[in-house]
């Protein structure tokens, strides 16, 4: 037995799947994946250089804004070296142990993204809604807190995942699906009996991304309740410019999600590569696209970002 788990796991390889169709055109397909990842990294990275060293961004608003790209870059360097791998090498060789890390990090990162835009939302609540315990409630220990909070909720919830894993055989094709290391795409190839990974797995999503968009979107309408109640139009327009930034991250983070779980359930006649080009884009649309959102609506990024680059300038 211990002979067959350790073939089973310990020298289990898998084969991950570039674009399927459109193999011979992978080294074009790279470009616009490479300009998503440069921008990813750059721009989170740089949110994350200008809060750090710009004293007036010392605010619960940037501290969470920090989160978010720290969670941004997380998922770009768990996904970066087996996709860019298998669309410029055709490196497609991936071990067990290194496939279930990979998966790990990936959902980890996801769940605290989510858990992330749950946090900003409450944020922006308290400001709109208490102004004037603001300061008071969202001091810097509570958020400290609330971040230890985000990456044990996230710890806690995955792990059961990654360790009910090596308890499955293998005995079917180890062909995965996608360009990196996917739960479900994992368990679908295994022969034992894999019933509780899937109601597991099912049950993460339903407890982060589920809850989260719950409590996100009751947040938003005690928001829109309380702006509504503003009688002054400028200060409507305030207010819903403020919350601009947020609402587009909400949007691009979980429309692709929602369109993935649609293709996969419903496209079955859909041609293959588009599975893997959605399945791409749910991890590298949100860290691309998030930088650019919050440096373009939130004036005090913009700025911070304009001074670096054009510190002759006045731009204060």
């Amino acid at each position: 037995m211990s002979s067959f788990f350790s073939i089973t796991s310990s020298s289990l390889i898998f084969f991950l799947t570039g674009v399927p169709v459109l193999e011979v055109a992978h080294a074009w397909i790279s470009i616009p994946f490479c300009c998503l990842y440069i921008t990813a990294l750059s721009g989170n990275g740089i949110i994350l250089f200008v809060i750090i060293t710009e004293s007036s961004l010392h605010k619960p608003m940037y501290y969470f804004l920090s989160m978010l790209s720290t969670t941004d870059l997380g998922l770009c360097f768990s996904t970066l070296v087996t996709m860019l791998g298998i669309l410029w090498f055709n490196a497609r060789q991936i071990s067990f142990h290194a496939c279930v890390a990979q998966m790990f990090f990936i959902q980890l990162f996801t769940v605290m993204e989510s858990s992330v835009l749950l946090a900003m939302a409450f944020d922006h609540f308290i400001a709109i809604c208490n102004p004037l315990r603001y300061t008071t409630i969202l001091t810097d220990s509570r958020i400290v807190k609330v971040w230890f909070a985000i990456l044990v909720r996230g710890t806690m919830i995955l792990l059961p995942l990654a360790l009910l894993l090596k308890r499955l055989s293998f005995c079917r094709s180890h062909v995965l699906h996608h360009s990196y290391c996917f739960h479900p795409d994992i368990t679908q190839l295994s022969c034992s009996d894999n019933k509780s990974n899937s109601v597991l797995g099912l049950t993460a999503l339903l407890v982060t991304a589920g809850v989260d968009s719950i409590f996100s979107l009751l947040s938003y309408i005690l928001i829109i309740k309380t702006v509504l109640s503003i009688a002054s139009p400028e200060e409507r327009h305030k207010v819903f410019s403020t919350c601009i930034s947020y609402i587009g991250s909400v949007a691009i983070f979980y429309i692709p999600l929602i369109s993935l779980c649609f293709v996969h359930r419903f496209g079955k006649r859909a041609p293959p590569y588009a599975h893997t080009l959605m399945a791409n884009a749910y991890l590298l649309i949100p860290p691309g696209m998030n930088p650019i959102i919050y440096s373009v609506k939130t004036k005090q990024i913009h700025r911070a970002v304009k001074k670096i680059f054009f510190p002759k300038e006045s731009v204060w």
